[in-house]
């Protein structure tokens, strides 16, 4: 990350800020992008009323250009760091004068978007699910507190079991 050494993993209780946040960054990134913008999507678990989450607003903004709002958010001050190891999606460092956030861009057609969409759709419909997803973040929050990787990782299995039934819910 180009701000510097990532700091250690923190699960924290849903703060209703998030959605607010969400919206401010939503806007901000609308303004930049104008015409270019298809449409954008607050994802993750700050996007889960209830959900205890990592204090980071995660947004996905879907464009037809790429290249020309990848131009426009680095006038923003926002960095391109690749895909992030999830092709199709361009990440970037949020910018110095920001609280810590994720964007992405993606094309239309980019199958991850719709992944984390159905998940998080899902968490907002069961209650139950978001429960155990919660318990689950926070155990492996505290049992890889400075390994990010190892957070993904875990979560991985659990991610997975509640996509494969969604689909076969849809």
């Amino acid at each position: 990350m180009s701000h510097g050494r990532p700091e250690p993993i923190e699960v924290v209780d849903y703060d209703p800020i998030w959605p607010e946040e969400f919206e401010r960054l939503r806007a901000r990134a609308e303004d930049a992008l104008g015409d270019l913008v298809v449409r954008v999507e607050h994802v993750g678990s700050t996007a889960v009323p209830g959900l205890a989450a990592k204090p980071i607003v995660d947004l996905y903004v879907v464009v037809d250009d790429i290249e020309d709002a990848t131009e426009r958010l680095t006038r923003l001050g926002y960095a391109p760091e690749g895909d992030l190891g999830v092709p199709g999606r361009l990440g970037f460092a949020w910018p110095h004068s920001e609280n810590r956030h994720h964007l992405y861009l993606c094309g239309r057609d980019h199958a991850g978007l719709d992944s984390v969409v159905r998940f998080r759709d899902h968490m907002r419909a069961n209650p139950d699910s978001a429960l155990a997803y919660a318990d689950l973040k926070r155990t492996l929050a505290a049992r890889h507190r400075d390994d990010r990787d190892a957070y993904a990782d875990g979560k991985q299995a659990f991610i997975e079991g509640i996509l494969e039934s969604v689909g076969r819910d849809a």
